[in-house]
């Protein structure tokens, strides 16, 4: 996930688009016509989108929210002042009101 729809000045809920549930049944689609060489490979691809789509929109958003602070270079306390300006840096649209709730987010669940 690049980005996260519906944050900006004027708009501070999140919308969390998943299509996890697509790719998962096009890997079983994959599974059941694959040869014995690309079962195992294509097991493991199931098994991760599996774990990943169990994800909460708060975990994703956590997610989210610490690659875009990587993206700034950001390495300090995620629940820090300077994290939420990072996170405003890195995404310009957000709202002070948006940035902190996603910190609360990260916080909430770290990695």
């Amino acid at each position: 996930m690049t980005g996260i729809m519906g944050l900006s000045k004027k708009n501070n809920f999140v919308l969390t688009i998943r299509d996890a549930d697509v790719v998962a049944a096009a890997l079983r689609q994959a599974l059941a016509e694959a040869s014995p060489e690309e079962r195992p490979g294509l097991e493991r691809a199931a098994a991760l989108v599996e774990s990943t789509a169990a994800a909460t929109e708060t975990q994703l958003r956590a997610r989210w929210v610490r690659s875009r602070l990587a993206d700034v270079g950001f390495t300090g306390d995620i629940t820090s002042v300077e994290a939420v300006k990072a996170l405003r840096q890195a995404e310009p649209q957000l709202s002070l009101l948006a940035a902190v709730q996603l910190q609360k987010d990260a916080e909430a669940h770290p990695e």
